[in-house]
């Protein structure tokens, strides 16, 4: 009786696949990709995933815990303290762990794009003061000022040694199990009034808060190439910066657009209606991110690698006042969109392929 040659089998249905995949526009990556490569890669995939996953991750974990473990308990107990206990730490500057935004997992995440941070010639923060970082675009996460200032490989200490990081953030990551953790330890704080003012109004100063102003519904309009950011209709941080007189910084991320594509979704389609819904109800912008895989580079939820350059431009000085009028916030809101303008304009052409055709949009 003859054996069937199996292996051979499986080598044809494997080229045929293959042929398929290739027929399809798929790009697969070269097989002697150095080591450290694949690191870097898995790194970027590992971070992409669990910042987006891992707050509902951590949520369905406490269930079974509770559910189906001995440790319910324990874990009753965890959820007592986190969300009862310990619910205003994020309203007051956080809980920073040094161990966590030291993790080498942040190296080859950033080593993977690369990304960096750079400032403007001859910018200095005043160590007796606290600023607010106004950080556009925001992409689909957020890359380069995650990068940047919410880990210890960033470049932020180097720059800046007399100051500390607090990352604005959505408020629902500080209700979800476990992952609330991970968010604090990186530097996150809420994304309100009182958070923000909080960390701004500390007398000893060397404190920044890191604002990504257009937020999540930003995402939306991520696309390659495109800088188009959600401004006119903000004004919130400008009456923060004002009630407590903390300058005010334009921080522009030269690349963060080009990670990844989207499904097609123009204001009004079905597609754009469904997301504004669930946008409303979960706070999260399910954006569909056209990325790349672990092997492949046509299509997933991995980052495409792309350099990201954070540059930080000059403070724009305010003038406290713990009542301003709505001239004064206009006044001020529209005197920053020129300095945006004007940083953006000045540095585009280090960083932007087509810089003539490329403009910062506000919407």
């Amino acid at each position: 009786m003859e054996k069937a040659d199996t292996g051979s089998n499986s080598m044809d249905f494997a080229e045929i696949v293959l042929k398929i995949m290739k027929c399809l526009g798929v790009e697969f990556a070269p097989l002697n990709i150095p080591f450290r490569r694949r690191l870097q890669t898995l790194a970027a995939g590992f971070w992409f995933i669990t910042m987006v996953l891992g707050g509902f991750a951590g949520s369905i974990l406490a269930v079974y815990l509770v559910l189906f473990t001995q440790y319910w308990w324990l874990t009753l107990l965890y959820l007592f303290w986190a969300l009862v206990m310990d619910r205003h730490t994020s309203e007051r500057s956080g809980r920073r762990n040094e161990w966590m935004r030291s993790w080498s997992w942040w190296k080859y995440t950033r080593e993977y794009f690369p990304t960096s941070l750079e400032r403007v010639p001859w910018m200095t923060l005043d160590k007796k003061k606290n600023y607010l970082f106004c950080c556009y675009p925001h992409g689909m996460l957020c890359t380069g000022p995650f990068m940047a200032f919410g880990t210890n490989y960033g470049g932020f200490d180097q720059f800046f040694p007399n100051h500390k990081t607090h990352i604005i953030t959505l408020d629902q990551h500080f209700s979800m199990p476990f992952f609330r953790e991970l968010a604090l330890g990186l530097g996150g704080c809420k994304a309100t009034a009182k958070s923000i003012s909080h960390i701004l109004n500390k007398e000893e100063g060397g404190n920044v808060a890191i604002l990504m102003v257009g937020g999540a519904t930003e995402a939306f309009y991520c696309k390659p190439g495109v800088y188009k950011i959600i401004y006119d209709k903000r004004k919130g941080f400008i009456k923060i910066a004002i009630r407590t007189g903390a300058p005010l910084v334009p921080v522009i991320s030269f690349g963060e657009t080009d990670l990844f594509d989207q499904l097609e979704n123009p204001e009004g389609s079905l597609l754009r209606s469904v997301q504004e819904w669930l946008k409303k109800y979960i706070g999260l912008a399910p954006a569909i991110p056209v990325g790349r895989g672990f092997f492949q580079y046509t299509f997933g939820m991995i980052p495409k690698r792309k350099p990201v350059h954070t540059i930080v431009g000059q403070p724009m000085e305010v003038e406290k006042n713990a009542n301003p009028t709505q001239e004064q916030i206009d006044t001020l809101h529209e005197k920053f969109k020129q300095h945006l303008i004007n940083l953006f304009e000045e540095q585009k052409y280090n960083y932007v392929q087509n810089p003539e055709q490329t403009k910062l949009e506000f919407i």
